[in-house]
């Protein structure tokens, strides 16, 4: 199977996850308890990663499996950080509006980026990394509403540590995404035996922030396991066979492809949503949108297409200079 294919694939169940999740509200609220959907996403991937692994297994050949405990115990720390990532998104909303928290979402981009060449010791060209701030730059155009509104002033009215919280926010995100591709990558075992103690734990750690909520709820609207499914709808069941096929998505790009073709899909999954939204809910094209896409087509191509593409060549060369333009691209690639 093809990165490429994958990662389009990703695009587009990343794009139809905001919008299944708003049909799924009933009267602008939700019916259902919303942490019971990434808890059911998280079973769904054990479930699926499980009979995967369990069919490979049937092979003549077994799949590599490593069950040393030092191995093992690395897998809870992705859901650990996701965890901290989490509480810290809801400490950055006390401090900065929605708005202002969508575009300094946009940071984990570049984090990413900053991440991906000091822990994975990956080298980017200088045609890469600026292909990679201008990813940066479409998304937020596309975010930025017109500037005589409201929410443009408080892009730079918020409290010095809304952008302190914003940028550690962003951080912890590419930081999840680097270990979780440190991870799949670190020995040859196989995918489906990585997937299972992934989602084992991100199983565990959701449950656990169920049992937390009767606590704190002080069990108002009964235990857990007696509104799991309560208020759920076919399109509730939708966004969760959604959450779980993109994770299990995800995990795919981390063994075979890297976190910047991840970072990719799921901007253009943004983009994607919006242009969908012109059509569902009655959003209005903004010139901001417009260029946006713009600048994220231009980063898109910027990154993956060949050297001599980005490059300019004389149509008639001498063998000489030829030989001299060959060098030039090789050079230019590998810095």
């Amino acid at each position: 199977m093809q990165w490429y294919f994958v990662a389009s694939l990703l695009t587009v169940l990343t794009s139809s996850q905001g919008i299944l999740t708003t049909l799924s509200q009933s009267n602008g609220a939700y019916k259902y308890d919303y942490a019971t959907v990434p808890f059911l996403a998280e079973v769904f991937k054990l479930a699926v990663s499980s009979l995967l692994l369990w069919k490979e297994c049937q092979k003549s050949t077994l799949p590599k499996m490593t069950t040393e405990w030092k191995t093992v115990a690395l897998y809870p720390i992705p859901s650990i950080i996701y965890l901290i990532h989490n509480n810290v998104q809801f400490a950055t909303l006390t401090f900065v509006d929605t708005s202002t928290y969508q575009i300094m979402g946009n940071l984990k981009i570049v984090t990413t980026g900053i991440l991906f060449r000091l822990f994975l010791g990956k080298r980017l060209s200088n045609l890469q990394w600026m292909a990679i701030v201008l990813l940066a730059v479409g998304t937020t155009t596309s975010q930025v509403r017109g500037c005589g509104e409201a929410s443009c002033d408080s892009l730079f009215s918020a409290p010095i540590q809304g952008y302190m919280l914003g940028v550690l926010s962003a951080c912890l995100s590419a930081l999840a995404g680097i270990y979780t591709e440190f991870l799949m990558k670190k020995n040859n075992d196989s995918l489906y035996w990585q997937n299972v103690q992934l989602y084992t734990f991100g199983t565990i750690f959701n449950l656990a922030r169920l049992i937390l909520d009767d606590f704190r709820g002080g069990f108002e609207n009964g235990p857990w396991w007696q509104r799991i499914f309560s208020g759920y709808t076919i399109t509730t069941w939708l966004v969760v066979l959604n959450l779980g096929s993109t994770g299990l998505l995800v995990s795919w790009l981390m063994k075979h492809a890297d976190n910047i073709v991840k970072v990719y899909s799921t901007s253009m999954a943004m983009l994607l949503t919006m242009i969908v939204s012109l059509f569902l809910f009655n959003f209005k094209p903004t010139l901001q949108l417009f260029l946006g896409i713009i600048i994220c087509m231009m980063s898109l191509h910027m990154y993956f297409a060949p050297p001599n593409m980005l490059l300019d060549m004389p149509l008639t060369v001498k063998p000489d200079e030829e030989r001299l333009i060959e060098v030039s691209v090789d050079r230019r690639t590998r810095s």
